[in-house]
């Protein structure tokens, strides 16, 4: 059974003050760190990992982790007296990780208590403390990213009829449009599987695209390869150090906002906590999309929106609903469903659609499809089917990006960019190769570029 938050703050009350890390966590690149050895250490080299997340951290192996300027924190679960904590702290970690669900308090009683040490919450997405100033936003909750498959093996279409692409990209685009806090998704590798090098890099860019870090994890197949330094391991490793490394060089990226023309109007702690839900619908078209929590709704947030989608009318208030009477006023399009038209709610425990839910989900996509069309919404994508695209803005719109990720497990060509604005100037960002200038070329409706070839993931940068 769980402890009382009392008894967990009580349990620490009595260590003694730890030293804070540097840097702080808002910077902090984590990966869960299966060994105990100092030895494992030499795998941080050349990479920009500065946080081990340890279930059993020793002073020495933190003391030593320290020494490279790394920051060792302790992962603690629900179900102990508290002895974890202390066992921890005694070992001078830099920080706690509650990974679960803990008593309500429990984070505040060990922050209160213990100023120098910072303490994160990996918990369930419907308990994120949405708006909160924690240090991190985390969950341990996640799909494992990829190209959903059948039974049989063979590709799954969603409700879009397109492929179907299993993402986290826009349950953390509700969260960050919440306030851009710093959000990490830990979910590990399934279970029993020896993961491909490539399905690696594509859970470090589905979550970097929307501006959220991967909690780095090994199945237990690369966890021993890599402790036994077997050549396939290392490159493996490489190529995800050199993926991470690729969205830190660009710390901008993450202060930018998702840009073009269509709102979708939801609940980040209804709907938007669920993948598979209207956002991702939206992504898979490749359709940009800026989320706004109802909460934070205003005329401000729709500035730039020419069309919204109302996906819970009932829960608005007045003075909401007053906001968006006042934007098809001004000329914008606004879908609003029926009454049986509700912001889904997943099921205990679940952050993905039951069967009923996303078959009524069905009849909301097409009308927002419909309401759609073939528009050009900030940008187009041609020849993608197996990719997922970001377009975003920086403040002013002097500069804009497209994030760019291939989920399949071969490279993708000829990919075609179409966008509005007056962007002049585009440059081709890909991990491992020089910046490429590209040719910019009038359209029907704005401008184009075109990308050759597309591995794991690129970044079109558009400057006016």
């Amino acid at each position: 059974m769980w402890m009382r938050a009392g008894r967990w703050v009580a349990a620490v009350g009595f260590v003694p003050f730890l030293c804070a890390a540097a840097p702080q966590p808002s910077a902090w690149v984590p990966v869960r760190w299966p060994w105990a050895d100092t030895r494992s250490l030499e795998l941080l080299a050349g990479t920009p990992i500065n946080c081990l997340l340890l279930k059993s951290p020793t002073p020495l192996l933190v003391a030593a982790a320290q020494a490279r300027g790394v920051a060792a924190l302790a992962v603690v679960t629900p179900g102990g007296d508290g002895s974890e904590v202390d066992r921890a702290l005694a070992a001078k970690v830099d920080g706690i990780v509650l990974e679960g669900e803990f008593p309500e308090g429990t984070a505040a009683g060990i922050s209160a208590n213990h100023s120098g040490v910072a303490v994160i919450e990996l918990t369930s997405r419907n308990r994120l403390p949405l708006g909160s100033a924690a240090p991190v936003l985390g969950t341990y909750q996640g799909v494992w990213p990829g190209i959903a498959a059948d039974d049989g093996g063979a590709k799954k279409s969603g409700p879009t009829s397109s492929v179907w692409i299993d993402t986290n990209t826009g349950f953390l685009r509700a969260v960050r449009a919440w306030g851009n806090p710093t959000v990490w998704i830990a979910n590990q590798p399934p279970p029993k599987t020896a993961v491909a090098a490539t399905r690696y890099l594509q859970a470090v860019a589905d979550a970097g695209i929307s501006g959220a870090r991967w909690v780095v994890a090994f199945d237990l197949d690369l966890a021993g390869r890599l402790a036994a330094r077997e050549e396939a391991a290392l490159g493996t490793w490489k190529r995800i150090a050199a993926l991470l490394a690729y969205f830190e060089q660009h710390l901008e990226w993450r202060a930018m906002q998702e840009s073009g023309n269509l709102a979708v109007v939801q609940d980040p702690g209804k709907g938007g906590l669920l993948s598979g839900g209207i956002l991702d619908m939206i992504a898979v078209k490749h359709t940009p999309v800026r989320p706004i929590p109802r909460q934070r709704l205003s005329a401000e947030a729709l500035a730039g929106a020419t069309m919204a989608v109302n996906v819970d009318a009932a829960a608005l208030t007045p003075e909401q609903k007053e906001i968006l009477r006042d934007f098809t006023r001004g000329g914008g399009t606004l879908l609003t469903g029926p009454p049986g038209w509700k912001d889904p709610t997943a099921a205990p425990g679940s952050i993905t659609l039951e069967k009923a839910e996303l078959e009524r989900l069905n009849d909301i996509w097409r009308d927002v499809n419909s309401m759609i069309g073939r528009r050009n919404m900030g940008v187009r994508l041609f020849n993608v089917s197996s990719m997922l695209s970001n377009f975003l803005a920086a403040p002013g719109g002097s500069t804009a990006i497209v994030h760019l990720v291939n989920y399949s497990d071969y490279p993708v060509e000829n990919v075609a960019i179409h966008y509005l604005g007056e962007y002049q100037h585009a440059t081709l960002i890909a991990p491992g190769s020089a910046d490429k200038s590209l040719e910019v070329y009038k359209t029907e409706e704005g401008w184009g570029v075109d990308v050759d070839r597309v591995v794991v993931c690129a970044t079109v940068k558009l400057e006016r």
